[in-house]
């Protein structure tokens, strides 16, 4: 069975869970809303997303240097007490998101702050490409929407496959270290510097780079 926004909507009013978990707990559950329900309850999301509102202002700054000093990251993540953001459950998810900052290279916390001049230009490229390929103009839009899609899961941050369990996203990683350690978490703000970035180089495979030194 589909899961259509009228679902996700219904259970996200139900549970207060994210968005992108209420889509993956009906899709488990085959579109069952209160199957899907349970799954998150199961899971502490609905739970988690409770605490999302709440004042984070503790928490770390963490740095993420990539072999030979090739990638650096700084990123700050926020909870709720200087308890937490001492313990290594916080410590090590703030390191991890950091490596995903250098390995996946987002432009963007989440969504919401993707400039509206930067959007409508990309769907302008989008259009174009449309175009170029020969696509009718009525399903053009739709097209345009669809690869929108794809550009938020490339750029920000919160929407990325995690390099460590492609499995989940950011955001679904996110959720779970609130219900693990019961405390508001913000993913604040991150920087990237990319070593002679702007100049002409080859491409390197940054995600297999980070990973194989994550394993030693």
């Amino acid at each position: 069975m589909s899961v259509t926004a009228a679902m996700v909507k219904e259970l996200r009013e139900r549970t207060a869970a994210g968005m992108l978990d209420c889509k993956k707990a009906l899709e488990e559950a085959n579109g069952d809303i209160d199957k899907a329900s349970d799954i998150l309850r199961e899971k502490g999301l609905a739970a988690a997303s409770k605490k999302a509102g709440r004042i984070a202002t503790e928490g770390a700054v963490e740095s993420y240097i990539h072999a030979g000093g090739r990638i650096g990251v700084l990123v700050e993540i926020n909870c709720e007490t200087d308890f937490v953001g001492k313990t290594d459950k916080f410590r090590q998810f703030v390191r991890d998101v950091a490596m995903q900052v250098a390995a996946a290279n987002p432009l963007y916390v989440r969504r919401e702050e993707v400039p509206i001049e930067d959007l409508e230009k990309e769907k302008e490229i989008l259009r174009a490409q449309a175009l170029n390929e020969g696509k009718p103009e009525k399903i053009i839009e739709k097209m345009v929407e669809g690869r929108i899609s794809k550009f938020y899961e490339e750029n920000c941050l919160m929407e990325q496959s995690y390099i460590k369990d492609p499995d989940k996203t950011i955001d679904q990683l996110l959720n779970e270290m609130v219900s693990q350690i019961g405390e508001s978490i913000n993913i604040r703000r991150f920087v990237r510097f990319e070593l002679g970035e702007g100049l002409e180089k080859k491409v390197d495979n940054f995600v297999e780079e980070v990973m194989a030194q994550a394993k030693q």
